[in-house]
C-alpha cells in the first residue's frame, strides 16, 4: 500500500468513525439545511447543549463541519469540500465512498 493510499484509508476512517454515531448522523443531515448554532441543533433534536456541543467537536475534528463566528454565536455547517460543486448537500464525497444523507431509514434502501 502506498502512502497516498495509506493516507487516504486513515482519513476514510476518520470520516467514517465519524458519522457512524446516530446522534452526529442526525447533525450531519440537520445541517444539510444551512448553518446552525448549537441552540438551534438542540432545539431541532431535543437533546442538551453539552451532547450537541461533544458531538460538533468529533464531527468538526474530522473534518466533516466547519465553523464562523457572527458576534457570540458560532454558526456550524457541511465542510464544502465535502460537497464539491452541489448547491444541496444530499450526500458527503469522503474520497473513499460517498454518504448518501438523503436516507432518513436505518434500514437499508429496497
Amino acid at each position: 500500500m502506498s502512502i497516498d493510499e495509506r493516507d487516504q484509508a486513515e482519513k476514510c476512517t476518520v470520516y467514517l468513525k465519524a458519522v457512524a454515531d446516530p446522534t452526529r448522523l442526525q447533525i450531519v443531515r440537520a445541517l444539510r439545511t444551512g448553518p446552525l448554532t448549537v441552540s438551534d441543533i438542540a432545539l431541532l433534536m431535543e437533546v442538551d447543549m453539552t451532547t450537541v456541543s461533544h458531538h460538533l467537536r468529533v464531527l468538526y475534528h474530522a473534518n466533516i463541519t466547519v465553523t464562523k463566528r457572527d458576534g457570540k454565536y458560532i454558526y456550524y455547517s457541511l465542510n464544502p469540500e465535502l460537497t464539491p460543486g452541489k448547491r444541496q448537500f444530499n450526500e458527503l464525497d469522503f474520497g473513499c465512498c460517498k454518504l448518501d444523507l438523503r436516507h432518513t431509514s436505518t434500514s437499508p434502501p429496497h
